[in-house]
């Protein structure tokens, strides 16, 4: 038996003792609406008969009186006063084929008033009973300032599973009046869940209109028990609900000027290098002398600008200075390359866990031969060499650990120094599919099926841990697109559920909502990614890497037919356009002064340099407290070649914020590709021009079936046309 408050426990009973405002059948689903005294409920009634309730609106300690109910069809407007102040409580059901509902409660009291609690809004209701012997399983819900969305499986009775999503923007202005904050607002512990409003237990709520909740609940009458089909359903119902929610405007940002910046401080920044064995080293933060020179950080930034120079056409003096220093790091007595400089492991201060000579932190051990082996399938044989005398012993410790990496090890001995994340929670679990991603690059480098059978046994191995694979975003991002791979070369579904696991275990960790007050009102929140599962910021480093693996991801997918869940075509192209809107909001040249932070963790920050800051907070916090992340710098590196589209012997280029596919330019000026996403959603075309541009020389047609339509710039300057376009749809540009 479930242990309740009293604001759960006299629900059944309330609602039984009142009466029915209204009922309306959607979808098979039948919606009753109550107004219980001091609460308005709306009860949903599934297929199998269980029912849910919704408290919409809860009166602080009053009884509501209904001024008036207006019925709509789709929408039904319940107007509402209590001694205390006035709401609203509005009830849409948007998609008359999906069996969503949406709520929005406003409240205006009448004087400034202190909020000291409010209930969550959520109850399962028993067939006959109590609300305390009712079972049910939380799948995901809202950790630290995530998305306010609970994903649940109702079981007891057996009625069905259920996303609720809190849409967060909307609450902004209530947190920015009262000083709170929306984190850890939707979550709770069966049967007592859903959204709680933040305490105002300091600064009173004003007497103004302010949004209170705003709901969108997608019901389901299935139970699910297999990790796969959780995680496959919660995309699809996350998808769903993504259709409907108001998102934010874009704006474009200019990412080769940026990035034009962004390696000019990079190269010429003394506080971004140090100096060691004759050679320059890229320090980790910046102005950061203490901390010993690290490979991972050397090679995060080298990938990063080789794509950029490639693009460009441009030799970037930079990539050698790297280059020189990378055979340094290699440990001839281990074979292997070293996490620090080997000849500087002495300055280590050991003043956290992993600053220690001989302690690896097991992603750092895959992540730089990843890039290694990313540059060698490119051509280059001194990363090759580097990669395959390394390689041997990445493989030794994949078996010494079965393909299960604690999160610290001792590289010498094998010992493990940190075996859990935390206690239960096992160690580094993605850790396998980035070794997996590894190998099966070294595969295709070599062609010998060694690496191929390791990628298959770490790949299995990752599935055993279900829906907890996360652990780091991006190496969970390289997770999903080697299963993506493996996938592809054995056509073997498994391997495409795992990787549905793991794009459910980063778009769990994504931040649908903008915040709109404090310090955050000065950058864009929007689909942010938090590189840690209880990470209480969003890093500019890992949201880089996701950002470009999961661009990859739905690209690869498209080109090989893959049959991937139809809500990737949502959820992965949406989240491409807002990174590259939002991936600005690191640098500091772009963000007022005054929200940066006055304590940095490491090293220095300088808010003239084009060097990102690793972490952006919750809007009350001020930002870079970590420091201003060198091994971030790559950022625009990685948009500019993904989303800028050149064609040879023309002075324009075509961006595009979606991916696209099958770009193509003839002889005959055209040029042809295809938009990835949803035909529902739409995406930002430009041509951007070093000359003038005249769009009386441009023709763009937009081609779904057998329909082609031309269509009209949006907005045009002396250099850049702009065009919204759908997902999902053929492109054709032609120019005189």
């Amino acid at each position: 038996m479930n242990t309740i408050t009293p604001w759960t426990a006299t629900v059944p009973a309330d609602l039984a003792d009142s009466e029915v405002l209204l009922e309306k059948t959607v979808s098979g689903f039948v919606y009753t609406l109550y107004n219980t005294g001091d609460s308005i409920w709306i009860v949903g009634r599934f297929p199998s008969g269980g029912k849910m309730a919704f408290r919409a609106a809860f009166g602080l300690n009053s009884f509501f009186e209904i001024g008036n109910l207006t019925d709509h069809g789709n929408l039904i407007l319940l107007q509402l006063s209590t001694k205390i102040g006035v709401y609203e409580v509005r009830l849409e059901f948007p998609d008359l084929e999906k069996t969503v509902f949406h709520y929005t409660t406003t409240f205006h009291p009448n004087f400034p008033v202190l909020i000291p609690f409010w209930p969550r809004d959520i109850v399962p209701l028993a067939q006959s009973g109590h609300v305390e012997n009712t079972s049910g399983k939380i799948h995901f819900s809202q950790v630290g300032t995530r998305s306010g969305l609970l994903f649940a499986s109702f079981t007891k009775p057996k009625t069905g599973s259920f996303l609720y999503f809190q849409n967060l923007t909307s609450l902004s202005p209530y947190c920015d009046a009262t000083k709170t904050s929306l984190g850890e607002t939707v979550g709770g512990q069966w049967p007592e869940i859903g959204f709680q409003l933040p305490m105002a237990n300091e600064i009173p709520l004003p007497a103004e209109k302010f949004v209170v909740s705003d709901a969108y609940v997608l019901l389901n009458d299935e139970i699910y028990s297999d990790d796969t089909k959780i995680a496959a359903k919660f995309i699809d119902a996350l998808a769903d609900i993504y259709q409907i929610i108001p998102k934010p405007e874009t704006k474009y940002a200019d990412w080769p000027d940026i990035s034009k910046k962004a390696v000019s401080d990079l190269t010429n920044s003394k506080g971004c290098w140090s100096y060691a064995d004759g050679n320059s080293y890229l320090n980790a933060y910046l102005c950061d002398y203490d901390t010993p020179p690290e490979i991972m950080v050397q090679l995060a930034v080298l990938y990063a600008v080789k794509e950029y120079s490639g693009w460009t056409s441009e030799k970037m003096p930079v990539l050698k200075t790297i280059k020189d220093g990378l055979e340094s790091f290699y440990d001839a007595d281990l074979q292997m390359l070293s996490r620090w400089l080997p000849s500087k492991r002495g300055d280590l201060d050991e003043s956290e866990e992993q600053k220690s000579p001989m302690t690896m932190d097991s992603w750092y051990l895959h992540h730089p031969l990843i890039n290694l082996s990313k540059l060698a399938l490119e051509g280059d044989k001194d990363a090759e060499t580097l990669l395959m005398k390394s390689l041997d012993y990445a493989i030794k410790i994949a078996h010494q650990f079965d393909y299960q990496w604690p999160v610290f090890y001792k590289m010498d001995t094998f010992e493990i120094l940190k075996a859990e994340t935390e206690p239960g929670k096992g160690g580094e679990k993605d850790v396998a599919g980035g070794y997996a991603l590894l190998m099966l690059n070294v595969w295709k480098l070599s062609n010998e099926k060694k690496y191929l059978t390791e990628a298959i046994k770490a790949a299995k191995k990752l599935r055993e841990n279900g829906l907890d694979i996360f652990y780091q975003a991006n190496i969970t991002a390289f997770s999903a697109l080697a299963l993506l791979r493996l996938y592809n070369k054995t056509n073997e579904s498994d391997y495409l559920e795992t990787s549905y696991l793991c794009l459910a275990g980063i778009l769990k960790n994504v931040q649908l909502w903008e915040c709109g007050y404090g310090n955050a009102k000065n950058f864009n929140n929007f689909f942010g990614v938090f590189p840690l599962n209880n990470a209480p910021y969003k890093a500019a480093y890992e949201e880089m890497e996701v950002y470009a693996t999961l661009n990859d991801y739905i690209c690869e997918a498209a080109a090989m037919n893959a049959p991937i869940l139809q809500s990737l075509y949502v959820l992965l192209p949406e989240f491409v356009k807002y990174s590259v809107n939002r991936l600005t909001s690191y640098y500091p040249p772009l963000l007022p002064s005054d929200i940066l932070s006055d304590e940095v963790k490491t090293g220095e920050i300088d808010p003239k340099l084009w060097i990102p800051l690793e972490d952006l907070y919750d809007g009350w916090e001020k930002n870079g407290q970590v420091g201003q992340e060198v091994y971030g710098a790559g950022v625009g590196f990685g948009v500019v070649p993904r989303q800028y589209h050149k064609i040879k012997g023309e002075r324009f280029v075509v961006y595009c914020d979606y991916p696209i596919c099958n770009f193509k330019s003839n002889n005959y000026k055209t040029a042809m590709f295809k938009t990835l996403g949803d035909p529902n959603l739409n995406c930002r075309l430009l041509i951007l021009s070093e000359t003038r541009l005249k769009q009386a020389d441009f023709t763009i047609s937009v081609t779904s079936g057998k329909n082609e339509q031309v269509i009209q710039a949006d907005a045009s300057s002396a250099k850049i046309m702009e065009f919204y376009i759908p997902g999902g749809t053929g492109i054709k540009i032609k120019w005189k």
